[in-house]
């Protein structure tokens, strides 16, 4: 779709008038109509305005003229919803929400990403030697490696998540061996729906947010495993049957 089309789209699937997102965005209803008409396009800030207001990258709005391939991981960000985020919710169309999180890079230690990395793509068609080989020749040619003295945030990231194993950790949980390692993972996919005491249903987590976490196996053996949760503000503990069936909540403490 063109420009204008998108533009359109996107205001009427809001519910806007032109006038209202005028007002939005901080220019005149003549100039949505233009940009709706095809007659001019946005300027570079009122992209980024425009950008916010609908939720969508800047490349969605211009017709995704270009292939977004995250500077991190290399992993080609196809969807609006694989975007990481910058600090004032804006997206940062140069990096995944696993690698990029609120203003935040989650990778300080390549060899840590190649083994992230590995595990997903040994699931689609690759061997585990075949994968770690094209991701250590793949990952010194992206923007964030090139540039890691400069980008990297001296370690306080890595900080955070030693804070928060000593604290999963601490809980002590029956059957959950030590927590050495925790991951970016999408809120859409470890999502859970959890039965209550009271038989009421309930998710915990945001489908759109970045958190931290881990899969590992219960040390009492059998076919369940362990799935950690954190955020900012909480640490979750379930344990699941393969692909997240009958999950049960263990822990949900609020840090």
């Amino acid at each position: 779709m063109e420009t204008k089309n998108i533009l359109k789209s996107l205001r009427e699937k809001n519910r806007l008038t032109q006038e209202e997102l005028a007002e939005h965005v901080g220019v005149t209803r003549q100039a949505v109509s233009r940009w709706e008409n095809g007659d001019t396009q946005p300027n570079t800030d009122t992209l980024r305005l425009l950008s916010k207001e609908f939720d969508v990258s800047i490349n969605t709005l211009l017709g995704s003229p270009r292939k977004l391939v995250c500077q991190c991981c290399g992993m080609v960000m196809d969807e609006d919803s694989f975007i990481g985020r910058n600090l004032d919710g804006s997206r940062n169309e140069e990096y995944c929400k696993w690698c990029y999180v609120d203003g935040t890079f989650t990778y300080g230690n390549m060899n840590e990403l190649i083994d992230a990395c590995v595990g997903h793509m040994a699931n689609e068609g690759f061997s585990e030697d075949q994968a770690r080989s094209y991701m250590e020749r793949l990952l010194p040619t992206l923007d964030y490696w090139k540039r890691y003295e400069e980008l990297s945030d001296d370690g306080q990231f890595d900080e955070y998540k030693k804070k928060l194993m000593e604290e999963i950790n601490d809980l002590h949980i029956d059957g959950l061996p030590k927590v050495e390692k925790l991951y970016p993972l999408a809120g859409r996919y470890v999502n859970l729906e959890y039965r209550l005491p009271n038989g009421t249903m309930v998710k915990f987590l945001d489908d759109n947010a970045t958190y931290l976490g881990t899969e590992l196996a219960s040390a009492f053996g059998g076919d369940r495993c362990f799935g950690v949760i954190a955020g900012m503000d909480f640490i979750l503990a379930c344990t699941y049957e393969k692909d997240g069936l009958n999950p049960e909540l263990v822990v949900y403490r609020q840090r």
